[in-house]
């Protein structure tokens, strides 16, 4: 399937002539970033001269050329250039050849060329750029006087009527642009539903839908006065009609259609400003009672994402034959991400992520070379190659995405912290008819509670929840608590939609040095079990009690084996565990070395009392045998390529996973087993939980569960179908 090529970036610049055409008309050209790429700043370089649109031989091209581009299009410089068509072939003329710049020239067109359409080069060779990300401050550029398609980066919004403003989210209004420091209505002549699409997209809304247009005409005229209805039409358009073909990623990705005449009644033909209306995705869908929904677990998705810090990010990962697994990031770009985006009910994507840039997935990679039109309903409705042969998890792709602005984070702070990352936490509540400030009561206060503060303020992860806060001095007048009873589930988008008391608060400690509080960190560790190891490793040993002292005293036997005879067998099911560090932090014990208990009888410091559970469970979910590890020696066993290991144990060194690398316990070391010894013959679920207290803060506490079905004759065991997380 062929790629699509498409805009991210135009910008119209009068050109000055060079010492060499004193004497002729300024050369009038447009710029633009075009082809298969992932970031707007990034593509083949493309010219609007002559009324149409050509390319740029790579003959001769160098980084002075590609910093003049880049600076051409509003950048502060140029990052690298790519010569052999690598953002694809373009179309129509390769309008210039043999570039030479100096590099201090304010235009591509000052610089020494064959000339305008003079090359004997062929579409392969097209020249691509990448920019810095920067923008140049203030950077803007002039239209006067030229009648070519003009669009650039502009601002645009949806402003809403009166009755719509009160809503959350705004889903419905007149689109606007700011161009010159002005806010202009678009002309609805020759708008259509793909443009609207592109538009609800931008703000964070898979779908668009039609609206009442009679209700705003009156709105129209009603609302502005007749001797200057005319003023408006002619000075508050924008003078050009837009083009989408509806899988744009961004309005400026669109092309200009023709040069409306600002003249008199005639810019309108219809005499209206172009309206959307938008469909908000199900969790951000206004209820009335609440504005918003509360959050809810969707049905069997094929989609999902995993490892971002903030609503609408993450690593992509897909639903196959019952086991989750990756996309890899060959040809992943801005239409892939945005399908993904619209099938999880936000809007376009704003940036394809490559390079397991939100941490690397565990598992298969079910996705490679994927090409999307851009329409599809699902990622797996899309064109890619079966064969991931090559593609490893540090090619897993990510997305960020257009997310509505749904003012969350207006209705909660932090207070009194070192820095704006942490504190006390405030939250906005009604109370006697007005909106007052108060605290959030501690009792049972977690981190899952910590985790959607910090997402709702877009700060990221959680790092830490605290039930103490005196060392945080807040607002004064906040300190009552309006909030008790808080219970998260970890995914909600704002601590509103958690489970709460209503207006009767019961917290019997009280606010003030009780009062709830946070911290958060943009990134974070992402432990992950290898379920293959598991599944591979796992045997029955007989053992007897006097072999089993050690275990015995940290409670690694079940509690038959307190009166048991010396010379009795007690029956371990064995196993080793491999566990990964997938994230984009180090995984470093809570509490400091000071604080690590010395155990006597193995000889070792615990950094955590609690590392993981081992449990046997019957088929309804009851317990029937269990075990758990402390992390006696929490360190690097391996690493990946080209990583160093930082953590070893020896010598009471530092404890920590590095990202990048495993800690394998392996089946023989003590603990390392469920005591089995009461259990009776039957099927089973086998499950490992990672950090079960979430001790330390993590990307993803989904995947720290591990459930593999069992079979138990009373001699042999056997495991299969292993997994990682939920289904």
């Amino acid at each position: 399937m062929a790629m699509l090529p498409y805009t991210l970036l135009a910008v119209v610049v009068v050109l000055a002539v060079s010492s060499v055409q004193s004497d002729a008309e300024p050369v009038r050209i447009q710029l633009r970033l075009a082809g298969e790429k992932r970031k707007h700043y990034e593509g083949r370089v493309e010219v609007y001269y002559n009324n149409e649109w050509g390319t740029i031989c790579d003959d001769d091209f160098d980084m002075s050329a590609a910093h003049v581009v880049c600076r051409e299009l509003g950048y502060l410089g140029a990052v690298s250039w790519s010569p052999s068509a690598k953002y694809g072939k373009g179309e129509g003329r390769i309008w210039l050849d043999n570039v030479h710049c100096t590099g201090r020239e304010t235009s591509l067109a000052d610089c020494q060329s064959n000339g305008f359409g003079f090359s004997d080069c062929k579409h392969s060779e097209d020249v691509g750029v990448v920019c810095t990300q920067k923008r140049i401050p203030g950077f803007h550029q002039s239209v006067d006087n030229y009648s070519g398609p003009y669009w650039s980066l502009l601002d645009v919004r949806i402003r809403a009527t009166y009755s719509q403003r009160k809503r959350v989210p705004i889903t419905e209004g007149f689109v606007e642009l700011k161009d010159a420091g002005k806010w202009r209505q678009i002309c609805d002549e020759d708008w259509n539903m793909m443009n609207s699409r592109v538009v609800c997209g931008m703000y964070g809304f898979p779908g668009v839908k039609g609206f009442n247009t009679r209700a705003y005409k009156f709105v129209l005229l009603c609302c502005v006065p007749l001797r200057l209805l005319s003023q408006r039409r002619k000075k508050n358009y924008w003078g050009f009609s837009v083009n989408c073909t509806g899988n744009e990623a961004h309005l400026s990705s669109c092309r200009m259609g023709k040069v409306l005449k600002l003249v008199g009644n005639s810019t309108c033909v219809r005499g209206m400003p172009v309206v959307v209306s938008c469909i908000p995705g199900r969790a951000f869908a206004p209820t009335q009672s609440s504005g918003f929904r509360k959050a809810y677990r969707p049905e069997q998705p094929l989609v999902r994402l995993r490892g971002g810090a903030n609503i609408g990010e993450g690593r992509v990962e897909v639903l196959k034959n019952g086991v989750w697994g990756t996309v890899c990031d060959d040809n992943w770009d801005l239409k892939a991400a945005t399908v993904v985006c619209r099938e999880l009910g936000f809007g376009t994507a704003k940036e394809a992520l490559t390079g397991g840039r939100m941490g690397q997935g565990m598992g298969p990679v079910h996705m490679n070379e994927v090409e999307c039109s851009g329409f599809e309903k699902s990622l797996t409705g899309c064109f890619f190659n079966k064969d991931s042969l090559g593609c490893s998890h540090e090619e897993d792709a990510a997305v960020r995405c257009h997310v509505p602005a749904m003012g969350f984070h207006n209705r909660l702070r932090l207070g009194g912290g070192r820095n704006p990352s942490e504190g006390r936490v405030e939250v906005l509540a009604e109370r006697n008819g007005s909106l007052v400030w108060g605290t959030v009561c501690s009792e049972s206060w977690g981190i899952m509670e910590a985790m959607v503060v910090c997402r709702q303020l877009g700060l990221g992860f959680a790092n830490n929840a605290f039930q103490e806060t005196w060392y945080w001095p807040g607002d004064v007048s906040a300190d009552s608590v309006i909030m008790s009873g808080v219970r998260c589930s970890g995914t909600e988008m704002s601590l509103a939609q958690c489970l709460h008391h209503g207006k009767h608060i019961s917290c019997p400690k009280g606010g003030g040095r009780f009062a709830a509080g946070v911290s958060c960190t943009q990134t974070a560790s992402d432990l992950v079990l290898n379920a293959e190891v598991v599944e591979q490793t796992t045997y029955l040993e007989d053992r007897p009690m006097y072999a089993l002292q050690c275990a015995h005293e940290e409670n690694c036997l079940s509690s038959t084996a307190n009166p048991a005879d010396q010379g009795s067998y007690r029956r371990l099911l064995r196993f080793s565990s491999q566990i990964h560090n997938n994230g984009l932090s180090d995984f470093r014990p809570r509490a400091g070395q000071h604080s690590w208990i010395w155990h006597e009888c193995h000889r070792h410091y615990h950094s955590m009392e609690v590392f993981t559970y081992y449990d046997l469970l019957s088929l309804n979910g009851t317990k029937v045998a269990e075990g758990h590890k402390a992390s006696f020696c929490l360190e690097d066993t391996q690493c990946d390529e080209g990583i160093e290991k930082r953590y070893a144990c020896a010598n009471f060194g530092q404890q920590g996973i590095t990202v990048g690398c495993w800690d394998t316990y392996r089946h023989d070391i003590d603990c390392q087993w469920i005591d089995i010894t009461d259990v009776k013959p039957g099927d089973y679920i086998f499950q490992v939980v990672i950090n079960p207290n979430y001790e330390v803060a993590e990307s993803d506490y989904t995947n720290n569960i591990m459930k593999c079905k069992s079979r138990y004759d009373g001699h042999r065991i056997w495991t299969y179908n292993c997994h990682i997380g939920e289904l």
